[in-house]
């Protein structure tokens, strides 16, 4: 569920390449998008074909690969995708719908039953969100005696695993009483929700990406992606009805899954989103000229350093500092394009779980959180300084609601930090957190010209 460029260059490649080292052919995916059909109206003709180009150091050849054996629009065929889920064949569901598709409430991490597509799936039309199509899906299992399932969660969000399980649960709970005993009673027997931590960098393909393609392989892929060389994947083993050996394609089977998320999110995804804000405040057009700027890639490695890392926990497999560098080193990919805009969208759902953790963390150990203020104000500037119809944000009405007219450092930041589905009541009362934002949203609104906002800050970072 969710067939975008992530899933075809992570997903598919490593459920391939686990057939291709055991020779175990039983595996296919039946792709299903969510908010657009485009990607099922380039794969249907294609037979689920599809090209991924790596880019940068140490790429590969261009390979075509094969693991998808049907595509489904899931907003032009629900019923159709409840079939397939509630299929004896079907063993697991994977999910990359990004943060904004689990329809939850990020405050209290539960389903979000005000949610006008939740309500009209719970009230039994044909379901158009993906946990309403999950459910529906499981209860024809129950009914039908298809056998156990797994559920598994491949997004960007702390303990997917039980999250997943958690909003599941809510939408069964909030069905006729008649539906929901023994739908929840079996969703305990049969259903499990492994977490995991994925990673790599697969930006949205450009008509010049899906050129290159073409002179590569010699024939025109509409569903083509590119990616980075590197790829991850760290997955809790709690399958209900068997999976292929992705081991075998260099995915890691860990226990302590959580340190690995946490590592990902608030080193990583942080620092993506950092350099996202302050790169479109500075007219920096993708990620890697972002990066390129001394003053950003500076802030950023101090807020790994100095804020990030004191306040997790590591798997014991990972190094720190190495990783933070390894980060940096792959933001740089001048080949990928990754633009700032495309990561620094739906940051309402994002700078939570990517940078307020840092600052709680920072703040709970007795210390500044100066740099990850620095990401949260120049998220507050990128709201405030664009127009609502042009703020790529599923809250974007509200946000703006929040601001006054006049927007400057004193009006943008409280009331950003009063925006409750974000920032909580607790941590928008810490004045030291308060006088940071102020501080840096001045220097990053300084006169309002980009050469202005570079010198200012610039000179603040190598001040700091």
């Amino acid at each position: 569920m969710g067939l975008g460029a992530f899933a075809r260059a992570h997903t598919a490649v490593f459920t391939e390449d686990a057939m291709l080292a055991t020779g175990d052919q039983q595996w296919g995916i039946v792709g299903v998008t969510q908010r657009s059909d485009t990607v099922a109206r380039q794969l249907a003709p294609q037979d689920g074909l599809f090209t991924v180009a790596e880019r940068g150091e140490g790429a590969a050849p261009a390979r075509v690969v094969a693991s998808i054996v049907e595509t489904i629009s899931g907003r032009d065929n629900p019923e159709l995708v409840v079939e397939r889920i509630g299929a004896a064949a079907t063993k697991i569901i994977t999910l990359t719908i990004t943060e904004k598709g689990y329809r939850f409430d990020p405050q209290t991490r539960t389903l979000d039953l005000a949610d006008p597509e939740i309500q009209a799936d719970v009230a039994g039309g044909a379901p158009r969100t993906a946990v309403g199509q999950i459910v529906r899906g499981l209860q024809q299992r129950a009914r039908t005696g298809a056998g156990a399932i797994t559920v598994l969660s491949c997004d960007n969000l702390p303990a997917n695993g039980e999250l997943t399980s958690t909003l599941v649960r809510d939408f069964a709970g909030a069905l006729p009483a008649g539906e929901r005993e023994d739908l929840l009673a079996w969703i305990d027997s049969n259903a499990t929700f492994p977490s995991t931590m994925v990673d790599r960098m697969v930006p949205a393909p450009t008509e010049g990406d899906l050129t290159a393609v073409e002179h590569e392989l010699g024939l025109r892929d509409e569903a083509a992606v590119v990616a980075e060389p590197f790829k991850q994947w760290v997955i809790e083993d709690d399958f209900a009805a068997g999976r292929p050996r992705w081991e075998d394609a260099d995915a890691l089977f860990s226990t302590d899954v959580a340190a690995w998320e946490s590592a990902k999110l608030r080193l990583l995804n942080a620092s993506h989103s950092m350099l996202a804000y302050l790169g479109l405040a500075a007219g920096k057009a993708t990620i890697s000229d972002a990066v390129g700027v001394e003053a950003f890639r500076t802030a950023c490695r101090r807020m790994m350093l100095e804020e990030a890392l004191p306040s997790i926990t590591l798997p014991a497999e990972l190094d720190g500092h190495q990783y933070c560098e390894e980060v940096l080193r792959r933001f740089a990919n001048p080949a990928l394009g990754h633009t700032t805009a495309k990561v620094g969208s739906d940051g309402s759902q994002k700078v939570g779980l990517r940078l307020l953790t840092t600052v709680r963390g920072t703040l709970d150990a007795g210390r500044e959180p100066k740099w990850a203020a620095l990401a949260v104000a120049a998220w507050m500037h990128h709201v405030a300084t664009t127009p609502e119809t042009g703020l790529s944000d599923p809250l974007a009405k509200e946000l703006q609601a929040a601001l006054p007219g006049t927007r400057t450092a004193e009006t943008v930041v409280p009331g950003l930090l009063g925006f409750r589905a974000v920032v909580d009541p607790h941590l928008a009362g810490d004045e030291g957190f308060r006088n940071l934002l102020l501080r840096w949203y001045r220097i990053i609104d300084n006169n309002g010209t980009i050469d202005n906002r570079l010198t200012g800050l610039g000179n603040e970072v190598n001040h700091g």
